[in-house]
């Protein structure tokens, strides 16, 4: 499950200590395990970086092609060079340096991070967030478990998202959209700059919908970390 939210991460030593205590106390409910990971950004994205430049670059040639009278009379005027003569290999040199030049100016802009996540179909940030999510499970929580019932909230600061991901046996019992409240909860807090209150409500939220399903046996230990991981 993916939301979205906007706020930058600003989390003192309190905050994490109540997300930290917010899982202890939700763990106390059932046997679930709760992970939360708090992300800056979830992935560079140079590969879509790297598109937009090659796009502009061959809007640039397309021009050049569509109207190549305009440009290289436009050169004549910059450089002055009068009464020179266009030959196939000084049109594609300027061509190139054309597409070089194009190339290059829209990957230096796109090194201030703001454009550059504006840019970004919103269908590759959700996609890349919870690519990253689903990783992030695999290594904190996946099957770590003696009943498979690990749970991790994943938030991506920099992409504005958030995924839930539960254990098989979890989702085995408890449908994605069951989590839809827990997300909600978490995003009107983000949304306002309330990081960690977000994750701690989020994590009351996750641990009431795990109790009936899951409840807390005699026995039962702690199998994974209670602080907030930031990556």
């Amino acid at each position: 499950m993916t939301k979205t939210t906007s706020a930058p991460s600003r989390l003192t030593d309190a905050d994490r200590q109540r997300v930290a205590d917010a899982v202890a106390a939700a763990e106390l409910k059932s046997s679930g395990e709760i992970v939360t990971i708090l992300a800056e950004r979830s992935d560079g994205y140079t590969d879509v970086a790297l598109s937009w430049a090659a796009g502009v670059a061959f809007l640039a040639l397309w021009g050049l092609a569509l109207a190549p009278d305009f440009y290289l009379r436009l050169y004549d005027r910059l450089f002055a060079d009068w009464g020179h003569e266009w030959t196939p290999h000084s049109v594609l040199m300027v061509a190139l340096f054309v597409c070089g030049f194009k190339f290059a100016g829209m990957m230096l802009i796109q090194m201030w991070a703001p454009l550059r996540y504006w840019l970004i179909p919103g269908a590759v940030k959700s996609a890349r967030v919870r690519d990253r999510a689903l990783r992030a499970f695999r290594i904190a929580a996946d099957q770590r478990t003696a009943g498979k019932t690990g749970v991790l909230i994943y938030l991506s600061m920099r992409e504005h998202r958030a995924e839930i991901v539960a254990d098989r046996a979890i989702a085995a019992k408890v449908a994605p959209e069951v989590w839809g409240s827990a997300m909600s909860a978490l995003l009107s807090h983000v949304r306002e700059g309330r990081v960690a209150e977000g994750m701690a409500v989020a994590v009351e939220q996750v641990g009431d919908i795990l109790a009936p399903h899951f409840p807390r046996a005699d026995d039962d230990i702690n199998e994974l970390p209670d602080r907030l991981i930031e990556v």
